[in-house]
């Protein structure tokens, strides 16, 4: 138990670096494309790079479409579908810095839904370090200040909703790990992300007449380097990582490193582009440090109803 407890931390701490670092690429890809093609080409990686094994038989995709398809489905759509495009449209009437602190808030609604649907238990320890950690990425956001002036009631609904979504996805990972294998379930996620975002994006392109232009950012290098990191890294390997770790820790213990992968963009940021580092990002980085490592190495409470499934209410699907 302790073993699988701990491959279950090294997934999580590489899923959070992994992100950490996507937003510098995803700042790169935004110099040659809008954020539904990056969205769309990034999945089509993933998919053409989750389906390669699969071709040639080093993996086995343990499900039969016509049945197991429709209790895994729900998953896909909570994350990628409903997340990101939450997010992306939540971004065009609402500033980064607001939609950070909002989505700095997953841990609790994780917290809360656990509790409910999986009978996870929190102590008062744990609860006070995923505080500590949430506290931690808004301090920061507020600190570097929010232009009010550009966000809407309509862009932070958005990016709650988006919250929500990544809330309700590590609750059902949780449940739903531990019946299916890891890779079905990244690969069924990542063909609902490709078939949704290809959709929207192409759609957007036909309704401007710019058809053509789909695929003209690959013709630059670092774009193409950009979406190969957000494609294959970024999108398929920390969905299986993800999915992994939820499959061996709590959602609410998993859901904080989020707020780490925020924590290593600001100083992937610092090293990478030469950005400033302030005295809150040190302040709040410790917090999210704190919390963190606090949420996953307090004691935990003994009875925890997620290894009794027959007790857990089950998860609408």
């Amino acid at each position: 138990m302790k073993q699988n407890r701990t491959s279950g931390y090294i997934a999580a701490l590489i899923y959070s670096v992994i992100i950490g670092f996507s937003f510098i690429f995803v700042k790169i890809a935004l110099k040659d494309a809008g954020p539904l093609d990056i969205l769309a080409h990034r999945f089509t990686l993933s998919l053409a790079a989750a389906t390669v094994p699969v071709l040639f038989g080093w993996v086995k995709l343990k499900i039969n479409w016509s049945k197991d398809l429709w209790s895994i489905l729900p998953l896909a759509l909570l994350y990628p579908v409903l997340f990101f495009t939450f997010q992306v449209f939540g971004l065009v009437y609402t500033t980064t810095s607001e939609a950070g602190i909002i989505q700095a808030a997953i841990p609790i609604f994780t917290m809360l839904l656990a509790a409910y649907f999986l009978k996870e238990r929190t102590g008062g320890w744990q609860l006070a370090a995923t505080l500590i950690s949430v506290f931690g990425v808004m301090f920061i956001f507020m600190l570097k200040g929010l232009d009010m002036s550009t966000s809407s009631l309509i862009g932070s609904v958005l990016i709650l909703l988006s919250s929500l979504s990544s809330a309700g996805y590590n609750v059902m990972a949780r449940k739903l790990g531990q019946k299916w294998d890891v890779f079905t379930l990244t690969y069924v996620m990542t063909a609902a992300g490709f078939v949704l975002f290809n959709v929207l994006a192409l759609g957007e392109h036909i309704r401007q007449g710019t058809t053509g232009h789909y695929f003209a950012p690959f013709a630059k290098l670092p774009f193409l380097l950009a979406i190969l990191y957000l494609g294959i890294l970024s999108s398929l390997v920390t969905s299986y990582l993800s999915n992994y770790a939820l499959s061996k820790l709590e959602a609410s213990q998993m859901s904080v490193f989020a707020n780490l992968a925020t924590l290593i963009s600001i100083v992937a940021g610092v090293m990478v582009l030469n950005e400033q580092m302030e005295w809150f990002h040190y302040v709040g980085g410790l917090c999210i440090l704190l919390g963190v490592i606090g949420r996953n190495l307090l004691p935990q409470r003994k009875a925890r109803a997620v290894h009794h499934q027959s007790d857990a209410r089950s998860i609408p699907k």
